[in-house]
């Protein structure tokens, strides 16, 4: 496995017999006499593993344990500690400060190479899963750059750190989960599990069964133990979707669980604990749901301690292109399709619609556009019953799409050009309203960004390169 391993011991002959031992399994090594050393070469080089000796002239071994472990960007570089006064203590407080092995002095070969390639693979593993993480997180971040989501943005880093319940509130499409997931991801918790629940797609009869488990034969069909929500996601966070459908007896047992903590599966008396944060979300209002008895009251203050409230997408259409740029390449890259450009015009048809379904609406009818498009989703792409459809392309100088001539007694089905249209220099004045309106719409767009081209182009749904190639295809320059 190739890495880099820095060895620091202040005796030559360990430190030469160290880069042997490791070089002959294939590894690169620097080693150093002194720990302030060790850690001017982890500043300059990237290292994947460090040995060292607890014993060193000025700063101690442990100390420089203690320094690595201390550094976010140093946290997952294991240390393994060697010492040719070994004893029990010694060992025991290097592992708890978060030392990968010990061993000491004299040095084993072959104990020294399995340790060091032990480390080395759950480095690797760490941080493949990291990444993993990280690329999910991307799919599932919240996107947008207006005013309303900035504010929401604010809001999810105040309390994603804090241990407060948070009652996440909005209209269906909305994105209520990727807060959720955001506040989840951004919280101490983030190692551990995030579990949701959609509280409305659970039988009345399951709920309970569902949240804490149940034991074996608690109920008909019940042929083994099972966990519950609550126990699978201990130590993480408890998504509870749509809690506003949640019965009002299972309502009495998640009110309990969030007072003592401790839950216990259906068929059994006995209870445990469980280290849960709950998060839950609704589109309905659970305020007027509990003055009117469709909602625990006491339930409703415990969830609500840190309202959110995810806003529809009407609210901050400005943040559509972007929206839209994020979908086509998610969109694309799942079908393995070159990235498409968007005409300008159907980008102001999505922006000047309602989207009653929100962001959900917008993705749905994104995907639809990137699979039924040819090279470039044009307005021949939209919905044939998009209401907007005329207007926009009234407005942009756009043809309305042909209807084919009705048929005569002499036409030849053979004849392929027998029902066009044809209008002397038709072609060519479409192209020049085409240009005009895309000249028009980019420049605008551009103006409205102060000419920064990542943005615009972003907010176009165009790569950076497309936009360069429009602004000098188009003949748009910069006034002044």
């Amino acid at each position: 496995m190739p890495g880099t391993v820095l060895v620091v011991d202040d005796e030559k002959n360990i430190r030469r017999t160290l880069r042997m031992v490791l070089e002959g399994d294939g590894l690169e090594v620097r080693d150093v006499e002194r720990a302030e050393d060790a850690l001017q070469v982890l500043l300059e080089e990237r290292i994947d593993a460090v040995v060292t000796d607890i014993r060193l002239p000025g700063m101690s071994g442990i100390e420089l344990l203690q320094r690595i472990r201390s550094m976010a960007s140093w946290t997952r570089i294991p240390v393994l500690v060697i010492s040719g006064h070994a004893s029990v203590g010694v060992a025991v407080d290097a592992i708890k400060l978060g030392a990968t092995d010990f061993f000491e002095k004299p040095l084993d070969r072959d104990r020294v190479l399995v340790s060091v390639r032990n480390a080395l693979r759950a480095s690797q593993l760490a941080d493949e899963a990291s990444a993993l993480r990280t690329a999910a997180g991307a799919r599932e971040e919240m996107v947008g750059e207006s005013a309303v989501m900035r504010r929401l943005y604010a809001e999810v880093e105040k309390v994603a750190p804090t241990r407060g319940r948070v009652l996440i509130t909005g209209e269906s499409g909305t994105g209520k989960e990727l807060i959720a997931r955001a506040i989840h991801r951004m919280s101490p918790r983030h190692e551990g599990p995030f579990v949701k629940v959609n509280c409305a797609a659970i039988p009345a009869e399951l709920v309970e069964s569902e949240l804490f488990g149940h034991e074996k034969g608690a109920f008909t069909g019940a042929v083994a133990r099972k966990r519950g929500h609550f126990e699978t996601a201990d130590h993480g966070t408890l998504f509870l979707d749509e809690i506003g459908d949640m019965p009002l007896a299972a309502q009495a047992k998640v009110l309990r669980a969030l007072e003592t903590g401790e839950v216990s599966r259906v068929g059994s008396d006995q209870t445990f604990n469980v280290d849960v944060r709950v998060l839950a979300a609704t589109h309905r209002d659970l305020e007027r749901e509990a003055r009117e008895g469709r909602f625990r009251e006491d339930l409703y203050f415990r969830l609500s301690v840190v309202p959110i409230r995810s806003p529809a997408l009407r609210e901050h259409p400005e943040d559509i292109p972007m929206l839209v740029g994020a979908f086509l390449r998610e969109f694309c890259r799942q079908n393995q399709m070159r990235p498409k450009p968007v005409h300008p015009a159907v980008m102001a048809d999505l922006r000047g619609r309602g989207f009653p379904g929100n962001v959900r609406e917008l993705k749905n009818l994104v995907e639809r556009l990137v699979i039924l498009s040819g090279d470039e989703i044009t307005v021949d792409d939209l919905p044939a019953e998009s209401l907007r459809s005329r207007e926009v392309r009234e407005r942009h100088g756009l043809p309305a799409p042909e209807a084919a001539p009705a048929a005569r007694e002499d036409d030849d089905d053979d004849d392929d050009g027998a029902h066009e249209l044809r209008v002397p220099g038709e072609r060519a004045t479409l192209r020049q309203h085409r240009d005009d309106a895309e000249r028009a719409y980019i420049l605008d767009t551009l103006k409205e960004v102060d000419w920064n081209i990542s943005r615009a182009a972003t907010l176009l749904g165009l790569e950076r390169t497309n936009l360069h190639k429009k602004i000098r295809g188009l003949g748009i320059k910069r006034e002044g």
